[in-house]
């Protein structure tokens, strides 16, 4: 399974717990710099960052890979958008949480939020 993260590094214990939730190991962590200029258009910096992924149209429909999304939400829905048209489906996501009372500030791994399945629900209350 890869991990493309297009928010902040994570540490090596959030990719442990990460890894305990798959149920499999991260094989590779691709670390997508998702800073966007907020002067110019979005959609042509959404792609680039996409693109800067590096996979092939083959390697986009073939190979596992868990997103961690950019923190910006406009960002995040348009990225979003943009994956679902290169590998054709809805990529599981990481959600993090702030950990209670930490000092500075930490995340941890909340849940793989599986948007496939969110979609194909939400799909079957519209047909009620």
């Amino acid at each position: 399974m890869f991990l493309i993260n297009f928010s902040h590094p994570l540490t090596e214990d959030q990719i442990q717990k990460l890894e305990e939730k798959l149920g499999q190991k991260i094989e590779r962590v691709m670390e997508i710099d998702a800073y966007i200029d907020q002067q110019k258009p979005l959609i042509p910096q959404i792609a680039e960052l996409v693109d800067r992924v590096g996979f092939t149209s083959h390697e986009w429909q073939t190979v596992p890979f868990i997103l961690n999304p950019p923190s910006l939400s406009i960002s995040a829905v348009t990225l979003l958008a943009e994956v679902h048209g290169r590998c054709g489906y809805f990529p599981p996501v990481l959600r993090l949480r702030p950990v209670e009372g930490s000092l500075p500030l930490q995340f941890e791994v909340a849940e793989i939020i599986n948007l496939h399945q969110v979609r194909e629900e939400a799909r079957r209350k519209r047909g009620s």
